[in-house]
């Protein structure tokens, strides 16, 4: 598929083998039993590299495949309240949260609100820095809930503190 007629052509070890016309270039690969790879089409003249075309896709697979065993991903736990919850509830969530928090999730509070609920958003706001006071030892605030109410939902996000 390379269209422009003299190439730079790049050995297999890396040396420069110099600029010549694409059918010389197909005919050294083709000796050496590879492929001519093109692999910086907008330079001028193109640069081809002579190498085994399956090989570097199965290495470029491979190196990708590792990157993403060695991610590190960032778990969320969820802990959801109403804006009329009572002391006692309030607590135990609380509680729950912060058991999630020193075992290393981040962890999403999220205020429900229903019909005439929504009339009092800042009922959710307070409930929310209530919370965030009562887990101050032990988190820090990843976002902060949002200015206006979104939907029927109001949430924020606490990561663990280090």
């Amino acid at each position: 598929m390379i269209r422009i007629s003299p190439v730079r052509v790049v050995g297999t070890d890396g040396e420069q083998v110099g600029v010549i016309p694409v059918e010389e270039a197909r005919a050294m690969a083709g000796e050496l039993g590879l492929d001519l790879v093109e692999v910086a089409p907008t330079a001028r003249p193109p640069v081809c590299k002579i190498m085994d075309y399956h090989r570097f896709l199965f290495e470029r697979e491979k190196k990708a495949k590792e990157a993403k065993r060695h991610q590190h991903r960032i778990e969320t736990k969820e802990v959801k309240f109403r804006p009329n919850i009572s002391d006692h509830d309030f607590s135990t969530k609380v509680k729950l949260a912060e058991r999630f928090l020193r075992t290393g999730f981040h962890v999403k509070l999220t205020v429900m609100f229903r019909r005439r609920e929504l009339r009092r958003p800042e009922n959710g706001y307070e409930l929310l820095t209530r919370a965030c006071e009562r887990l101050d030892d032990v988190a820090d605030v990843a976002s902060a809930p949002p200015e206006n109410l979104q939907g029927r939902d109001l949430s924020m996000v606490l990561k663990p503190d280090n």
